[in-house]
């Protein structure tokens, strides 16, 4: 499949997504409560490596522009809008990685969507409203969280986002070593702002900042990636058993 169908393939994929949940209110703060506490967690599982030190820039990138809860709606929109015609504003390099950050983000929102309704099933079933489980200890919310996530299963998936982070992390590490290509790409910044890409045109900008800063340091983006990989692989391992397990090492409740 193109590159340009790919990605409208993934977007479409988001805004059905998106427009299914803003239709249902409780949903919408349902999936938007998931997003919050994915990202807590995120911050939790890196709080070593978020503070100063040679994996901070990483760590934050990954938190602000994979993990985060952030509304992702402009850089989906220039995506959309321009990827019959993305060759012609990027390098091949990056339109691949433009591809593999569209589906990862299409495959992210299938889950939390699929997470948001089996939230408002252990809402349900706790006789608690959206509000006051959002507002309850963080405890509460892990265990809402642990149920939720075992209901949705979709354990082949979960391993599927973790292997598309890394891939995206390993694209962008690869093409911080490509000759000429961080020049090229910021003196596409003006023409990329003239043409609406400013979300994307940032989002490159910053990956590749992150990752040629760890280049210098040998083996940095790599190490990184495994710290990640094992990290992540860790927690989805503990969410996938049937049994139960610490919620104050994985969740920072302590």
């Amino acid at each position: 499949m193109d590159a340009d169908q790919s990605i409208r393939d993934a977007i479409a994929s988001v805004i059905a997504l998106r427009e299914a949940s803003n239709a249902n209110p409780a949903l919408r703060e349902a999936v938007a409560a998931v997003k919050r506490f994915q990202a807590r967690r995120f911050a939790h599982t890196y709080a070593d490596i978020l503070g100063p030190g040679p994996y901070q820039r990483a760590a934050r990138f990954f938190l602000d522009e994979l993990y985060s809860d952030k509304d992702f709606s402009h850089r989906d929109a220039q995506f959309s809008r321009i990827a019959g015609a993305l060759q012609k504003f990027f390098p091949k390099q990056v339109v691949a990685t433009a591809v593999s950050l569209a589906q990862l983000h299409a495959l992210t929102e299938s889950l939390d969507h699929a997470m948001g309704l089996q939230w408002l099933v252990v809402v349900a079933e706790a006789g608690l409203g959206l509000g006051r489980l959002t507002a309850a200890p963080v405890a509460a919310q892990a265990q809402a969280y642990v149920a939720a996530w075992r209901e949705v299963a979709r354990f082949e998936d979960r391993l599927l986002q973790l292997s598309t982070v890394l891939a995206v992390g390993r694209e962008l590490d690869k093409l911080t070593r490509t000759p000429g290509l961080i020049m090229m790409l910021k003196m596409m910044r003006r023409p990329a702002h003239a043409a609406g890409l400013a979300s994307l045109q940032a989002f490159l900008e910053s990956g590749f900042d992150t990752f040629s800063q760890m280049a210098g340091r040998g083996e940095g983006a790599r190490l990184f990636l495994a710290i990640v990989s094992t990290r992540e692989s860790a927690l989805i391992g503990q969410l996938n058993a049937t049994h139960d397990f610490d919620l104050p090492a994985a969740f920072g409740l302590a």
